[in-house]
């Protein structure tokens, strides 16, 4: 019988092949968060999809609503006055569509699932590399947290959280995904819209590039 690990899906392309990937190894439960980001049905629709591509039982799919983010603001993925930047390649500093210490409140609510349903692992997407100034993108961060969670949990309890695209570029993302059979065509990355892909944010742009840096056409449809 294979452990149980939990993985965060927002529906994007990277927690899509993170999916596959820890579906090599573990039984899958899966996590999806609303906290009433601008794409909110259209991600939820990405990760139903792929939770049944994965075929995976009611029980051990959670799907959390959180609303206080888009109270607290200060993200143009939360904030509807902070307009979506188009991509800046080049820039350091930290972009627009950083919510604030979103992450953690994400692993958090996984790690107290995990504790109940008996999971090992949980499994992130998280990418430093198309993430500039995304402090909870780092692999610092991630040792911090599972310091944090053999602190703040049962002494029995015996969950680590797992980041295997951390290190790796997009276009080795992709590739990794289609080595994996993962339902790439099922995903979305559009931080704007919820019919067809912008094509121009930071993360169609990085998505676009990561395709193309493949030599894989992508399969979703860009307005």
């Amino acid at each position: 019988m294979k452990d149980l690990a939990i993985v965060l899906v927002s529906g994007g392309m990277d927690s899509c092949v993170t999916t596959a990937i820890a579906n090599t190894q573990y039984q899958l439960a899966l996590l999806h968060v609303n906290y009433s980001q601008r794409t909110e049905s259209r991600e939820l629709n990405a990760f139903w999809s792929i939770a049944s591509f994965y075929n995976i039982p009611e029980d051990r799919i959670l799907i959390s609503n959180i609303d206080y983010l888009r109270k607290i603001g200060g993200s143009s993925l939360t904030d509807l006055s902070i307009n979506v930047q188009d991509a800046q390649s080049h820039s350091k500093e930290i972009p627009s569509s950083y919510v604030p210490f979103r992450n953690t409140l994400f692993l958090t609510i996984a790690v107290s699932w995990g504790e109940v349903i008996g999971a090992k692992k949980v499994f992130i997407g998280a990418v430093e590399q198309d993430s500039p100034g995304y402090p909870d993108c780092r692999p610092i961060y991630y040792e911090a947290f599972n310091k944090l969670i053999k602190t703040g949990t049962k002494p029995t309890t015996c969950i680590e959280v797992e980041t295997p695209l951390i290190s790796k570029s997009k276009s080795e993302i992709v590739k990794t995904g289609i080595s994996l059979n993962a339902p790439l065509h099922l995903s979305w990355s559009c931080y704007k819209n919820t019919d067809k892909a912008c094509g121009v944010c930071h993360s169609c742009f990085l998505r676009l590039k990561a395709f193309n840096d493949a030599g894989v056409n992508d399969p979703i449809a860009y307005a």
